[in-house]
């Protein structure tokens, strides 16, 4: 590489606020519940309406590096949560404001360095790398202490209450989606988007398993468990029974009289193929290559026959095994669908993966690759197999047969419609971060361990005098709080709470305090830009989450520990001497209902911890870097 091509830029914390401060405006046209959608045109004159936080991020033509690498972090975080793409963005600028602000007051001046500029830098840093250390090691057991107890414990029963409407207006899952669902498809229709997701969750229930089980089968398998369809309005979403293959007939359908339906999946060729995709047969013009072509020749009609007797053969083992439907991942031969059709045989072409997958897990069937090895074990039993037709495609649509397996779950597939194509996108993009979003509201909350006391070894018996104390906070799984601010407002007040305690603790140890408080101010940003059209509303909200906190820490009895004595010089007996605390949300819902704002709906405790995280660590990555180098040319890949 030239490095005389390229141009070196040292970096400055301020540049990087004021990259951050450029997506930061551009999201706040969309944030909290007034914010409205965001029209992009691509070059084909493509119009595209959004209020989806990354969807807006994505649509941006970024050439800052520092920009693409902000858009990678929160890509990453709402591909596994789902949900806070927007909070993301502000809460990144405001710790940076926090952060620069810090830095320029008081810049590290005990080493050496050649400019201002470059204290302040360092400074930043360290401060970023103590938030990020902070957060690895006592977030969570602040959110535990300080906001989790005010929350409401959100259970699998509420997912799978019954009926969906209109029982589920007081369902605490339909206002956690229904919060969701504000911010992706509109006030609207957000009432509807959550009953269809709710009842899509009762569908696949999985009895006698555990919530998170039919949640995770659900966000594995939703590329084959939902059909876009365009034209028509989000209000004729639906889920029909069984699944729906996104591929038509390649030979006439099944007979419908003819029920059970027997079907196999195959994942190779019913007819043996003498060349594989993308090989060529060459053949020479010379005399010796002359006698060589006709060797080949009479090896290709030799290879030919037998192809030809042996798919006889597995059609007409097909054909005794009662099999009507072939669902096939791959193309098969003219010769090979025609003699399917001869057989009353309905083959269906180059089935994607994961549609496969999804159907065998459901009919209880292995696939075969081998069709001469085909046996009964390989053969589904289905209640129906017809074609459907949604707006102008036909697919097919199966159904299973009743049986144990079935009657775990009742299989359904989600047909999503829209307006366009865009929009039907948009929404089939909120229905699986919906699923992502549950199953992180599922997560609990702190698995921290924390020394409570030093190792002292004895010099002769190597038994330790002061037995070393963990503490673990986890909180319930399934807490949710009201949305609005109100995690942001009760973690600030518990920050600040908790820095004043190690302040007066330990005077001589600053740097937990400062962190704490810094991060407090940059969590109170949120709630203010939330209540920005209205100061007056935000400071009355504010006084009355404080003041039920005053009032009421009493009613939340404290943790209990438990706590097993076992006095050891290794690693086990620490694991084996700790203390659990166990946090529990508040248990009288109707109480903390009369204080707290219900009605921007439900956001959840786990995914607003997962938030922090994630900005804190892109913080740390941002300021961490030294200095841009912009070249003129393309970067050549080395290769070994």
């Amino acid at each position: 590489m030239d490095f005389g091509a390229l141009q070196r830029k040292p970096l400055h914390v301020k540049q990087v606020l004021q990259t951050v401060c450029v997506l930061e405006s551009v999201i706040l046209r969309s944030f909290g519940p007034g914010g409205g959608q965001v029209l992009f045109t691509r070059d084909t004159a493509e119009a595209m309406l959004s209020r989806s936080g990354i969807r807006i991020l994505t649509a941006l033509r970024l050439e800052n590096p520092l920009a693409r690498m902000v858009l990678e972090c929160v890509w990453k975080h709402s591909t596994v949560t789902g949900d806070g793409s927007k909070t993301f963005i502000l809460l990144l600028a405001s710790l940076l404001r926090m952060i620069h602000t810090t830095a320029c007051k008081e810049p590290n001046m005990s080493h050496t360095y050649n400019s201002r500029e470059a204290a302040e830098a360092a400074t930043a840093r360290h401060l970023a790398d103590e938030l990020l250390a902070f957060a690895f090691k006592e977030l969570d057991d602040v959110i535990n202490m300080g906001v989790v107890p005010y929350g409401y414990r959100v259970s699998w029963e509420d997912f799978t209450a019954k009926p969906p409407s209109p029982a589920l207006t007081n369902n605490h899952v339909q206002k956690l989606l229904a919060s969701f669902y504000h911010t992706r498809v509109g006030y609207t229709h957000c009432s509807f988007t959550s009953n269809l997701t709710c009842e899509l969750l009762t569908n696949w229930k999985i009895k006698n398993y555990l919530s998170t089980s039919s949640l995770q089968f659900v966000n594995e398998n939703f590329s084959a468990l939902h059909t876009l369809l365009s034209g028509y309005p989000i209000t004729c979403s639906r889920l029909i029974e069984g699944q729906v293959i996104h591929r038509d007939f390649a030979t006439p359908c099944p007979q419908t009289h003819r029920l059970p339906v027997k079907a196999v999946v195959l994942t190779g060729y019913l007819q043996s193929q003498l060349l594989g995709a993308g090989h060529a047969l060459e053949l020479g013009c010379g005399e010796q290559e002359m006698e060589e072509n006709s060797t080949k020749k009479k090896s290709i009609v030799q290879f030919t026959a037998w192809s030809e007797r042996s798919l006889e053969c597995i059609i007409a083992n097909l054909h005794r095994l009662g099999v009507s439907v072939l669902l096939s991942g791959v193309k098969q031969s003219a010769a090979a669908l025609a003699l399917a059709t001869q057989a009353d045989i309905c083959v269906v072409e180059c089935v994607s993966e994961d549609e496969l997958s999804l159907f065998t897990q459901l009919a209880g069937t292995i696939p075969v690759s081998d069709c001469s090895m085909i046996e009964p074990r390989h053969v589904a039993t289905l209640s129906f197999c017809r074609p459907v037709l949604l707006g102008a495609n036909r697919y097919v649509h199966v159904a299973f047969h009743d049986s144990e397996k079935m009657a775990m779950v009742k299989p359904c597939s989600l047909v999503i419609c829209g307006p366009g194509e865009g929009q039907t996108d948009q929404y089939a993009c909120a229905f699986r971060d919906a699923i992502h979003m549950l199953l992180t509201s599922m997560q609990p909350i702190g698995t921290t361990a924390i020394r409570a006391s030093k190792i002292t070894l004895q010099p002769f018996k190597g038994v330790a005098s002061s037995t070393p104390t963990f503490q673990e906070y986890i909180s319930e799984p399934g807490c949710v709080l009201p949305a609005g601010g109100t995690f942001e407002i009760l973690l600030h007040h518990a920050l600040l709470q908790h820095g004043n305690r190690l302040s007066a603790s330990d005077s001589t140890n600053m740097g937990i305090p400062t962190v704490s408080r810094l991060l407090a101010k940059a969590l109170f940003s949120v709630p203010q830009m939330i209540y920005s059209h209205s100061p007056r509303h935000f400071l009355q909200i504010q006084t009355r989450i404080l003041s039920f906190v005053q009032n009421h820490s009493h009613s939340f009895p404290s943790p209990v520990y438990n706590q097993e004595h076992k006095i050891g010089c290794n690693d086990h007996s620490l694991e084996d001497n700790k203390q659990t605390r166990r946090v529990h949300c508040c248990k009288k819902a109707d109480i903390s209902s009369k204080v707290f704002m219900l009605d921007f709906g439900l956001e959840s405790v786990s995914c607003k911890y997962q938030l922090l995280l994630a900005v804190l660590q892109c913080v740390t990555g941002l300021l961490r870097v030294d200095m841009v180098l912009h070249s003129h040319t393309a970067l050549r890949k080395q290769t070994d």
